[in-house]
């Protein structure tokens, strides 16, 4: 009887474990997918909403601001009943456009070296003007495209790998005092990717990645929630 019994137990076990692999998956009531709809929507509509109010915070800011200084004759809605939205950002546009070209010609370029040479006298405030002009000028002149490079590295230690920004090839003293070739690159903080360091990298310790700039920044923020597509090529 012993014998018999332990013939029968394997095959009875065997199909137990074949009916519960073949067991259709539970079914789930109409509010577990109200519940997932719902979730869907706000994944959806969050986005779109959170775009729209600081876009149009930012509009009224600028208008709230650049409106009282434009004078009644030339201010359009002292002739009509309604307001203009976005009347202040199109003024604003157009003036530092304005600022642009006249900085660009001669007389501009005088009047411009004479204001620097006047903050230069003054302790704060050249600081602060140098330091915002160099961003400025790293990030919108074209010679700045290798800051748009985004790659990986292995920080704070070996084994561990973060996201980085190729800045440029290291010059200077920095570049002299190191036995290779380094590279400085931004290393930045998640999830506010305007505070980060500044390191200088080997070349051979420099993983270049095919995502964009916009796409890693996408990744920082989410803190790699966000994770772009890849093809593998």
């Amino acid at each position: 009887m012993q014998k018999d019994d332990d013939s029968i137990a394997p095959a009875s076990t065997e199909a137990d474990f074949d009916s519960a692999m073949v067991a259709p998956p539970p079914r789930h009531g109409i509010f577990w997918r109200l519940r997932n709809y719902f979730l869907a929507g706000i994944v959806v509509a969050a986005p779109m909403g959170i775009t729209l109010y600081v876009t149009w915070a930012f509009v009224s800011f600028v208008d709230r601001s650049i409106k009282p200084l434009i004078p009644d004759a030339y201010n359009p809605e002292t002739y009509f009943r309604f307001s203009f939205p976005g009347l202040g950002l199109i003024i604003m546009l157009v003036l530092l456009t304005l600022l642009g070209a006249l900085a660009a010609n001669f007389f501009g370029q005088t009047l411009l070296d004479y204001g620097e040479r006047l903050v230069a006298r003054m302790p704060i405030m050249r600081g602060v003007y140098n330091a915002t002009k160099q961003i400025l000028e790293t990030v919108t002149t074209p010679s700045g495209a290798s800051f748009r490079q985004a790659a990986l590295i292995e920080y704070p230690r070996k084994g561990l790998w973060t996201i980085c920004f190729i800045t440029g090839e290291a010059q200077g003293e920095v570049q002299a005092r190191t036995a290779d070739a380094v590279i400085s690159v931004y290393v930045p903080t998640t999830p506010n990717p305007t505070s980060g360091f500044l390191l200088f990298v080997p070349r051979g310790d420099i993983i270049t990645l095919d995502m964009s700039v916009e796409e890693a920044v996408k990744m920082v923020i989410s803190m790699g929630l966000v994770v772009p597509k890849w093809t593998g090529k």
